[in-house]
């Protein structure tokens, strides 16, 4: 397994920005992923189970579903009980930690942010402590582009964020402890902070296949006016750069942002689908802004290129390709059923 190569990391070719990365040879190493059996945390078991790693899941639940991947240990914990993370836990030591934990939430404090705030902030912690020792190689915390909050396109790392809400607040706070603890007490750890994520999988409350589904099914669905500016990156691409972050010790103490950094309007996309659909007739401006909502935010990734050795591969057009094919084939196996 010595020198494995990911096709997207040397696909670029005289782009004096990106470096050549060399893989070490991740079989027997012993990698936890937080939120194994989430559309992420999933796509990070498969590749890494590929890789021959010995990958541990942990979720909050047991239910060995089909998102259980074969090839994975399956543990069950909620991070924010310390004692049952304690236990689950017990004398394990891992070589790489991804945390793809928690979930996406933008309710007010006042309006259950307190769980919130508990789920990304209080478990992250918890999970530090059980993590952390002096043979940790790589942590990397899932960031989000949201912690941005108002700041201006394109964002980069180095602009202080402003986050709106406690989901974004609780990511930027926890990016900031991560830096923190790599300055004073040398914690191998690195934040990816995340744009827009699509692809096979993904759950069917989110944007784009909510999109998809109303197209393929030709039936009327309700949109924003689609003015806002965002930046899609296809999942493949990103479980590559979450990987090159967690074995680069050059990422230790950094926030780099993943995404395509080729901003596009949310009407542009949903035009996209609809054409490669034939079907699907979106309403425009019948779902209001979200308080608050930054219309433009779409990344600067220099510092992916320039660290990392990375840039994406998939071009929004065949992301969604891929992305439309595996929506189509999996409403015909549930109609079939």
């Amino acid at each position: 397994m010595a020198g494995v190569v990911w096709r997207e990391i040397y696909k670029v070719v005289g782009d004096t920005n990106t470096k050549k990365v060399d893989v070490p040879d991740l079989s027997n190493k012993e990698i936890l992923v937080i939120g194994g059996r989430g559309f992420i945390g999933q796509a990070l078991v498969r590749k890494l189970v590929g890789l021959k790693a010995d990958v541990v899941s942990l979720a909050r639940t047991n239910s060995m579903s089909a998102r259980a991947d074969v090839g994975a240990r399956q543990l069950s914990a909620d991070i924010r009980d310390r004692s049952a993370l304690s236990s689950v836990l017990l004398g394990r030591k891992f070589d790489f930690v991804l945390n793809a934990g928690g979930y996406i939430d933008h309710s007010l404090f006042l309006e259950g942010g307190r769980d919130i705030i508990d789920a990304h902030y209080i478990g992250t912690l918890n999970l530090l402590e059980q993590v952390f020792h002096s043979d940790l190689k790589g942590f990397v915390q899932i960031g989000s582009s949201d912690e941005y909050g108002q700041v201006s396109a394109p964002q980069r790392e180095d602009q202080r964020e402003a986050p709106i809400t406690p989901y974004s607040a609780a990511k930027a706070g926890l990016s900031h402890f991560i830096q923190s603890l790599a300055r004073t007490e040398n914690f191998p750890g690195a934040v990816v902070r995340l744009f827009l994520v699509y692809g096979p999988g993904q759950d069917y409350q989110r944007f784009l296949p909510q999109v998809i589904r109303g197209c393929l099914a030709n039936k009327i669905f309700e949109t924003s006016e689609g003015t806002q500016i965002r930046d899609f990156c296809y999942i493949d691409d990103v479980v590559d750069a979450i990987l090159l972050a967690m074995i680069s010790k050059e990422a230790h103490g950094k926030v780099i942002n993943v995404a395509s950094g080729e901003p596009v309007t949310i009407r542009e996309v949903i035009g996209k689908v609809v054409s490669m659909v034939g079907g699907g007739k979106p309403d425009f401006g019948k779902i209001p802004y979200r308080a608050g909502e930054n219309m433009a935010l779409y990344a600067d990734i220099k510092l992916a290129k320039q660290i990392l050795g990375w840039q994406p591969a998939i071009t929004l057009d065949e992301g969604l390709k891929k992305t439309i094919a595996w929506y189509r084939g999996t409403l015909k196996a549930e109609e079939s059923v």
